[in-house]
């Protein structure tokens, strides 16, 4: 019934040089429900909450609230309109305490002009403890985990009298006892009649929190459905507009001899005693809870970070990494876990930001060969089928899975031998993954061997020869493919440590 539509969109258009984001369209949220809004990276569900909250100004179209037709210039204006947004990607001031945080930007004032601080802080301690937050106003935000600070967002937009509140992967960063804990949250808001849209490439999170499932395909309304009345094996057709039958393209394929070993590596109060190999055209899995050390070790391993003791060898021979220039010049790259930070440089090119890794291949005598740079780039794009309109496209303006592809483009032209892959499918959708999945499968094909870290155990199962499991920075165990099963990586990733590896297990 149209009383119950809290926020509907209609006709809404939006265009970008040389690309069309959003053609005609229709889309609304109920009041008290969770609207989830699928499809592939590029689809346009970013450029769509964008134009709700104010951020894009939209070619054509209609926003109503209330079935009031609304025009919304900025996020200022969003909020006044009872609209509040959490991105993937959380912003805010490390600096800043929590109740700082909390009146960012609507700091109360007294009589006088001046910040009244007593208020500020009176009305924190009241948030907190309503919400039941484990950390207190005066903490800043630097010394939050992720989830933390996804929660102060959340209780902040509450705290606007938020009537909409869009989350844009909100749990592509936390724990699975978080997830638990932002769902408790999500279903008290709606009971309070709260309208959420709530965008996620986890397909099962998506059928256990939403009341209804808008699927979007290169910037149009594909479906509308209750999400009683829809599967997932249709959501995932029509994201990508063909069946996926085999979601992992994983082959059997010949291992070679060893290529790359880990001996005996400690860096103290952050993981001590990594031993592990990998063979040629072999995926060797890591997989652990968050904060099991995964992450600290591979950047060790790469010369991101520092390591006390250790030694790597690369195809026989041991090498000294201090840097990640030691790491490339013996055959070793690290697709790091965040884009955002390690990864791309959003004001350049795509084209730049493949070729970053191996400037010497285009720089000599003196200059840049932009032949040759357009020549190698373009043919490691049509290999990896990167979606750009120009190589001379800022790389900030592709979807989230293409950029994920032009990272591993970049190292792929550094022809490495040894490729370590942190959270490689992060942030993307079914369709993207998929392609990095056959990306992955034609790198070991040809002889290279990948490290694959990752929380998502579905994918480490159906793409990895080996699984090595951390827990609070140790190896606590390997695991034959023959014997993957979740329940076994949970027994391990769960497991106290005991300061030695285990046997593997077969």
């Amino acid at each position: 019934m149209a009383e119950d539509i809290k926020l509907r969109v209609e006709g809404i258009e939006k265009s970008f040089p040389g690309v069309k984001a959003l053609d005609r369209i229709r889309f609304s949220v109920r009041k008290g429900t969770v609207h989830a809004l699928c499809g592939e990276n590029g689809a346009g569900k970013s450029t769509l909450m964008k134009i709700i909250n104010g951020q894009y100004k939209p070619d054509a179209g209609q926003i109503y609230i209330d079935e009031k037709p609304v025009t919304i210039r900025n996020p200022i204006e969003a909020s006044q309109y009872g609209i509040a947004m959490i991105p993937q990607e959380l912003n805010y001031v490390p600096e800043l305490t929590v109740e700082e945080n909390l009146f960012l930007g609507k700091l109360p004032v007294n009589r006088f002009g001046a910040v009244d601080w007593k208020k500020v802080h009176s009305e924190a301690v009241r948030f907190i403890k309503d919400e039941k937050l484990p950390y207190g106003p005066k903490q800043k935000l630097k010394t939050l985990t992720v989830s933390d600070i996804q929660m102060l967002e959340i209780v902040k937009a509450v705290s606007n009298n938020a009537e909409v509140i869009i989350m844009d992967e909100p749990t592509s960063s936390i724990t699975e006892r978080e997830v638990a804990s932002l769902f408790k949250k999500i279903e008290e808001l709606k009971k309070q009649g709260v309208a959420i849209i709530y965008i996620s490439h986890k397909m099962d999170e998506v059928f256990k929190i939403a009341d209804d499932i808008t699927v979007l395909r290169d910037g149009t309304v594909v479906s509308s459905d209750r999400a009683k009345d829809i599967d997932l094996d249709t959501v995932i057709s029509r994201m990508v507009g063909r069946k996926m039958d085999n979601v992992y393209p994983k082959e059997n394929i010949p291992l070679g001899e060893k290529i790359f070993e880990v001996k005996n590596f400690n860096e103290k109060n952050m993981f001590a005693k990594i031993n592990f190999e990998a063979r040629k055209g072999e995926i060797v899995g890591f997989a652990g809870l968050v904060g099991a050390g995964r992450t600290e070790t591979m950047r060790a391993i790469f010369g991101l970070d520092h390591h006390d003791t250790g030694t790597v060898i690369i195809d026989g021979k041991e090498v000294e990494i201090k840097s990640p220039e030691d790491a490339i010049k013996n055959g070793l790259v690290m697709l790091a876990e965040s884009r955002r930070e390690d990864g791309i440089i959003p004001v350049r090119s795509v084209k730049e930001n493949a070729s970053l890794g191996n400037l010497e291949r285009f720089i000599f005598g003196g200059y840049t060969h932009k032949g040759k740079e357009m020549d190698d780039v373009s043919k490691v794009f049509k290999q990896m089928n990167v979606k750009t309109p120009t190589l001379d496209t800022p790389i900030a303006s592709l979807s989230g899975g293409n950029q994920q592809k032009v990272l591993l483009a970049r190292w792929l032209l550094c022809e490495p031998k040894v490729m370590i892959l942190d959270e490689p499918t992060r942030g993307i959708d079914v369709g993207a993954k998929f392609e990095i999945y056959k990306l992955m499968t034609d790198i070991v094909k040809q002889g290279k061997t990948i490290i694959m870290v990752s929380s998502e155990m579905p994918e480490l199962i159906g793409m990895c020869d080996r699984i090595y499991v951390m827990s609070q920075g140790y190896i606590t165990g390997c695991i034959d493919k023959e014997s993957f099963h979740q329940e076994t990586i949970m027994r391990y990733a769960m497991k106290e440590n005991n300061n030695q590896q285990e046997e593997f297990v077969s």
